[in-house]
């Protein structure tokens, strides 16, 4: 059995999530292939993960902005080579994958956390709140790995490149994209968040109270959908079941109740501070450090203290 996984990159560098979708990739199998879809030098830096047998690149505007017309028409004619195609469950993963499932007409496996056997996966349900084991008879199986759940692989690895071809489907077009730039961590990799929710009131208080605590921690920024959805935050900086999933060393949740679409984004960090003033808030129940007090007067005492 060989298993394919298609490479998440920033154009220069393979990301994170790359390196922990080996990791699942080989609790698969033991022959590891990545597929890189985007320049050569992502592909030598792919080469160097540990574990990895041999990396495929097809590199050309036609796949160059993930559009999963291209990306499928791209990896299909490779699957003959490969029993299991998996990607990290990112925005790109989530919305090339269950193209690439229908084509080859097996059922996608999402978000998986789990490797039970080669054909046997854990995947959370209900926003997370129950686990469900599937076991998959599909010849091919397709599958998008939610990175917070392994360990990144190492580097050391020296696998050989090689060029394919990539494929236009003609079916897409790339228009235009708007990205964000910031000196702070890339929330879906940083070691500390700092997330602001609805109780904060405006989006001058949001700014005001978590941007420099953030700053001073080194961390990035995040937000409930509920902060979102009022306008304190962009989008970009949700956490949770329709936001992104994080799992940092130290998340620091401010005026967030904990609704269980929250927590399903961030209950896997490996220490968790709340700060609320209703000692009844949900998000207690998942806090390691709970800190009962009103915001206005508990971050201005952490900033102090953080010197």
């Amino acid at each position: 059995m060989a298993v394919l996984v298609i490479a998440d990159h920033d154009g220069s560098a393979v990301r994170d999530t790359t390196h922990k979708t080996v990791t699942a990739a080989k609790a698969i199998s033991g022959d590891v292939d990545v597929l890189v879809l985007g320049p050569k030098a992502v592909g030598d830096a792919a080469a160097k993960i540990e574990g990895v047998r041999k990396v495929r690149v097809a590199d050309g505007a036609e796949v160059g902005h993930g559009l999963a017309e291209a990306v499928a028409a791209t990896v299909l004619p490779l699957m003959g080579d490969y029993d299991a195609v998996l990607a990290p469950a990112t925005t790109e993963g989530k919305n090339f994958a269950p193209r690439i499932a229908a084509k080859l007409d097996v059922a996608p496996i999402s978000d998986i956390i789990e490797v039970v056997s080669a054909d046997t996966f854990t995947r959370p349900i209900y926003a997370g709140n129950a686990l469900e084991t599937i076991q998959t008879s599909d010849a091919k199986k397709v599958i998008t790995v939610r990175a917070t759940a392994f360990k990144a692989a190492g580097e050391g690895g020296s696998a050989s490149v090689e060029t394919v071809g990539a494929v236009d489907a003609g079916k897409s077009s790339f228009v235009g994209e708007e990205k964000v730039k910031s000196d702070r961590p890339d929330l879906g990799a940083a070691k500390i968040v700092v997330s602001g929710g609805r109780a904060l009131g405006s989006a001058e208080e949001f700014h005001a109270v978590i941007e420099p605590l953030a700053d001073k921690l080194g961390a990035a920024v995040g937000a409930s959908r509920a902060a979102v959805d009022a306008g304190y935050a962009p989008n970009d900086y949700q956490v949770g079941q329709t936001g992104k999933v994080v799992a940092p060393m130290l998340y620091i949740a401010i005026g967030i109740s904990g609704a269980i679409q929250h927590l399903a984004g961030m209950k896997d960090s490996k220490v968790i501070v709340a700060i609320n003033k209703d000692p009844d808030a949900p998000i207690f129940q998942v806090a390691d450090f709970g800190w009962v007090a009103d915001y206005k007067t508990a971050v201005p005492e952490l900033m102090a203290a953080l010197g």
